[in-house]
C-alpha cells in the first residue's frame, strides 16, 4: 500500500507540475501579445496595499453577503494550506510524520483543524449556491449563464475532495497518537478520532498511505488539467486575479470608472493634431488590447455578477460583460499560437509573417486569426455588433467585477474603432455627431437657444441670472454654473436647471453661466467611440473655461448633469484642464447644511430615489440627494430593490441616448417597473438624461393606466425648491350659506 501510494502520487506531482508550470509560461506568453502599456507601473506600494486589502478583505465578493465569506475560507485555505499538501509527502514515508519545526505546534495544528473544516463548509455552500441558480432553472436570470459547467463544478469538487482529505487525515493522526480526548489539537475531529480509535494501528497507517495520496492525487491532477487548459479562467483565476489587482487601473485602488482612458497607440498617448503615421485608433484585432486586457480576459473566472446586473443582459439583449470577455480570452487564446510565430497584420490587411514563420501554426489558430474581431455571426465575428452596441457604460460590471477586469475600456476601445476608422455605428447616432460638430449640442439647436431658459426664469421669477465675463466680474464669482446641454434645451431637463438657479439666487451664492460660449463636454461621442470629436470639443471647454475662470478666486464648477460633471471632472485633466468640479446635489446639501437653505414646506407622498450612474457608480455620489431629500418635511424615502452600487441604469449612458432600442425589453421600462412596484407617488433622479429616460417610461405607463395619474418624475432640486420655496398664505374661502329646509 506504502509503495503504490508513493509511487502514484511522485508521478501525479511530476505530471501535474510539469504541465502547471509549462501552462503559466505559455500565459506569460500570450498577455505579452497585447500591446504595450507603461502606466500599470507606478506607486508599487499603494498597489500592494491595495492587493492586500481587496484579497484579504474580499472587498468586492463580500458585498454578496454569505457567497463571499465562504470564498473568503476558500480563497484563503488553499494558499494557506499548501503546507497540509508537504505534511501528506511526508505521510507517504512516515504515517507519523509532522512538518519540521510547526507540526507539533498547537497553534497550527488548530489552525489546520479550523481553516480546513471552514474551507470545506464554505465550498459547500459555494457548490450548493451554484446547484441553486442552475441556467438549466433560472435561464438568463442565473449569473451563471454560459460559464464552462464542468470546469467549475471540478473546481468546486476538487476543493472539497482536498478538504475532506485534510480532515480524514487530522483524524487518522489523532487516532494513531492514541488521542482519547476534544483538545484544541483537533478541535472539530476529534468525533472521527474517536470513531477510528478502535483500528489497529497498521490499519491506521495505510488509512493515512491511502488518504495522502488521495489528496496528492486529487491536487496534482487538478494541476494537469490545468496545465492542459491555459484558458480555464475559473481555475486561474486564483493565480492571476493577483496580478490583474496588482496591475489595475488606477494607482489609488480605485476601480476602472469615471474617466475612459486616454486613446493610445502602440503604449503610447495618440496626438490628434499630429498622429503618426502608423497610429492604431481602436481596436480591431485581439492584440491591439493592452497585456493588461489579454490578462483580464485570462483572469475571468466566470462568476457571473458582472452579468447579474448588466442593465443590457437583464432587459434580454446579447450582451452580457461576461460572456464578452469569455468570447475575447477564447479568441486570444485560440489565435495566440499564430501571433507567438510572429503572424499579425498591417491596417490594410497584408499579413506580416513569412510563410517560414506560420509552416508550424496550426490551422485551427490560422482559422481563428481570420476571423473579425467585430462581426455578425454570418462573418464569423468574435463579438457581434449588437453586443457591441448594447452597452450604456453604466459601470455595474466594472463595480462587481472581484478581479478588476476593465469591461468599459475594452468595450470603449472596439467602439473607437468601428466609428473613427469603419464608420460602422448605429444610424441614429449619425445625427448627434453632426449636430455636435456644426452646432456643439446633439439636438442640434442653434447657440443662442442656451439662454432661452434665462429668459424664461426672469419672466417668471424676475431672477437674472449672469453670464460671466459680461454681467458679472470673474472675481465676484464663487461658482461657474455648468448647465449642460440638456439643461439648457430640453424642456424636462429646463425645469432642474430653473429649479437650482432660483435655489443658488435664494441661498445667496454667486454664481455665473458660460452662455452662448458653452458647448457639449463631448460625453456622448467619446463613449460612443468618435475620439476626435471629444478631444475637439474638449479643448474647446477647456480653453473657454480656462480664460472664464483666469481671475475667479477659484476654478469652481457646479453641474447639474453627471456626464458634464463626470467629464469635466475626470476627463478635461487628460486634455489640460483642472477645475474643482461638484455635483448640484452636493452644492444643495452643503447650502442646507449651512442654514442658507431651509426645507419647511411640506412635500407629501411616498419617493424612490434612481441613482444616476454616472453621479453614483463612476463618482460614489450616493449620499446627497438622499439627505436633502430627508430634510423635505412630509416625504417618505424608499430605496428599489436595485439602488447605490447595484443601481439599475435607466438605459441612456453610453450614448445610448441617441440609438433606439430595438432588442428586448426596453431598460427604462424595466427601471420604471421597479420604481412602480413601490406604489409611490414621486420617483426623483439627479440627472437630465434619466429624468428624459424615466418619464417617457412613466408617460407610457400611465397612457395604458399601469400607473398613477399624478406619479411624477422630478430632480431632487426641484424637490428642494418646491419645500424652500414660500408658499403665500391661502385665503379663506367663503363657505356658502346654507338654508335649513
Amino acid at each position: 500500500m506504502q509503495l503504490a501510494a508513493i509511487v502514484i502520487s511522485l508521478v501525479t506531482f511530476v505530471i501535474g507540475t510539469a504541465l502547471a508550470a509549462r501552462a503559466a509560461l505559455y500565459i506569460y506568453k500570450v498577455v505579452r501579445t497585447g500591446a504595450a502599456d507603461s502606466t500599470r507601473f507606478g506607486q508599487p506600494a499603494q498597489r500592494v496595499k491595495t492587493l492586500a486589502t481587496e484579497f484579504f478583505g474580499h472587498t468586492r465578493m463580500n458585498r454578496w453577503g454569505i457567497v463571499g465569506i465562504a470564498h473568503w475560507f476558500v480563497a484563503v485555505g488553499f494558499f494557506s494550506l499548501v503546507l497540509t499538501i508537504v505534511n501528506a509527502f511526508g505521510q507517504l514515508f512516515d504515517a507519523d510524520f509532522d512538518l519540521p519545526i510547526i507540526g507539533h505546534w498547537m497553534i497550527w495544528q488548530l489552525f489546520v483543524e479550523l481553516l480546513g473544516t471552514l474551507t470545506t463548509l464554505g465550498i459547500l455552500v459555494l457548490i450548493v449556491i451554484r446547484l441553486m441558480s442552475l441556467p438549466s432553472r433560472s435561464g438568463r436570470k442565473s449569473r451563471f449563464a454560459g460559464s464552462i459547467a464542468w470546469q467549475a463544478f471540478y473546481v468546486e469538487y476538487t476543493i472539497l475532495g482536498i478538504g475532506l482529505c485534510i480532515t480524514m487525515l487530522r483524524a487518522l493522526e489523532g487516532a494513531l497518537k492514541g488521542v482519547d480526548s476534544y483538545g484544541p489539537e483537533h478541535l472539530v475531529s476529534y468525533p472521527l478520532v474517536s470513531a477510528l480509535s478502535g483500528l489497529s494501528h497498521g490499519t491506521l497507517e495505510n488509512l493515512i498511505y491511502l488518504f495522502a495520496m488521495l489528496k496528492i492525487c486529487i491536487s496534482f491532477a487538478w494541476a494537469t488539467t490545468i496545465g492542459l487548459n491555459p484558458s480555464m479562467g475559473v481555475a486561474w483565476h486564483r493565480f492571476l486575479g493577483f496580478f490583474n489587482i496588482y496591475f489595475k487601473r488606477e494607482e489609488d485602488g480605485g476601480t476602472a470608472l469615471g474617466a475612459l482612458r486616454p486613446m493610445t497607440s502602440n503604449g503610447q498617448p495618440i496626438d490628434f493634431e499630429d498622429p503618426a503615421d502608423d497610429a492604431v485608433f481602436g481596436v480591431s484585432q485581439v492584440e491591439h488590447f493592452s497585456w493588461k486586457g489579454i490578462l483580464d480576459f485570462s483572469t475571468c473566472t466566470e462568476c457571473g455578477r458582472c452579468q447579474s446586473q448588466c442593465p443590457a443582459w437583464n432587459t434580454g439583449k446579447p450582451l452580457s460583460p461576461k460572456l464578452l470577455i469569455m468570447s475575447l480570452r477564447e479568441h486570444a487564446y485560440g489565435k495566440a499560437p499564430y501571433l507567438l510565430a510572429g503572424g499579425g497584420k498591417d491596417m490594410e490587411g497584408e499579413e506580416q509573417a513569412t510563410p517560414e514563420q506560420l509552416k508550424d501554426v496550426p490551422a485551427a489558430a490560422l482559422a481563428e486569426a481570420e476571423r473579425p474581431l467585430i462581426g455578425t455571426a454570418e462573418e464569423s465575428g468574435v463579438i457581434d455588433p449588437d453586443v457591441l452596441w448594447s452597452c450604456t457604460t453604466c459601470g455595474a460590471c466594472v463595480e462587481q467585477c472581484p478581479v478588476d477586469i476593465e469591461h468599459i475600456d475594452h468595450i470603449v476601445d472596439m467602439r473607437r474603432y468601428q466609428v473613427m476608422i469603419e464608420s460602422n455605428f448605429p444610424t441614429e447616432a449619425g445625427t448627434m455627431l453632426k449636430n455636435l460638430e456644426n452646432k456643439g449640442n446633439p439636438w442640434g439647436m442653434a447657440t443662442k437657444a442656451r439662454l432661452d431658459w434665462v429668459k424664461e426664469l426672469k419672466k417668471e421669477t424676475g431672477i437674472e441670472v449672469p453670464v460671466i465675463g459680461e454681467d458679472i466680474d470673474p472675481a465676484e464669482v464663487e461658482y461657474l454654473y455648468w448647465v449642460g446641454c440638456a439643461g439648457a434645451l430640453e424642456d424636462r431637463a429646463k425645469k432642474t436647471t430653473k429649479a437650482f438657479a432660483e435655489l443658488l439666487h435664494t441661498a445667496g451664492v454667486k454664481f455665473a453661466i458660460l452662455g452662448k460660449e458653452e458647448t457639449c463636454t463631448g460625453d456622448s461621442p467619446r463613449r460612443l467611440g468618435n475620439e476626435f470629436l471629444f478631444q475637439m470639443l474638449g479643448a474647446q471647454n477647456v480653453e473657454t473655461l480656462n480664460a472664464a475662470l483666469e481671475d475667479a478666486p477659484a476654478k469652481r464648477i457646479v453641474a447639474t448633469c453627471p456626464h458634464c460633471f463626470n467629464t469635466i471632472a475626470n476627463e478635461y485633466p487628460q486634455l489640460g484642464g483642472h477645475f474643482e468640479v461638484i455635483h448640484h446635489t452636493q452644492l444643495l446639501q452643503h447650502l442646507i447644511d449651512e442654514g442658507k437653505l431651509v426645507p419647511v414646506n411640506p412635500v407629501e407622498g411616498l419617493i424612490t430615489y434612481h441613482d444616476p450612474c454616472y453621479l453614483g457608480r463612476h463618482n460614489k455620489v450616493y449620499s446627497p440627494p438622499r439627505e436633502i431629500m430627508d430634510k423635505v418635511p412630509g416625504l417618505r424615502q424608499q430605496e428599489m430593490h436595485r439602488h447605490k452600487e447595484r443601481g439599475f441604469c435607466c438605459g441612456a449612458g453610453g450614448a445610448r441616448m441617441w440609438m433606439e432600442e430595438r432588442i428586448g425589453k426596453r431598460i427604462n421600462t424595466e427601471r420604471v417597473d421597479e420604481a412602480l412596484s413601490l406604489n409611490p407617488d414621486i420617483v426623483s433622479t439627479a440627472c437630465p438624461f434619466c429624468l428624459v429616460m424615466l418619464s417617457d417610461s412613466v408617460n407610457g405607463k400611465k397612457n395604458e393606466g399601469a400607473a398613477k395619474e399624478h406619479l411624477k418624475v422630478v430632480d431632487v432640486a426641484q424637490l428642494l425648491l418646491d419645500s424652500v420655496k414660500a408658499t403665500p398664505p391661502a385665503e379663506a374661502e367663503e363657505q356658502p350659506a346654507t338654508v335649513d329646509a
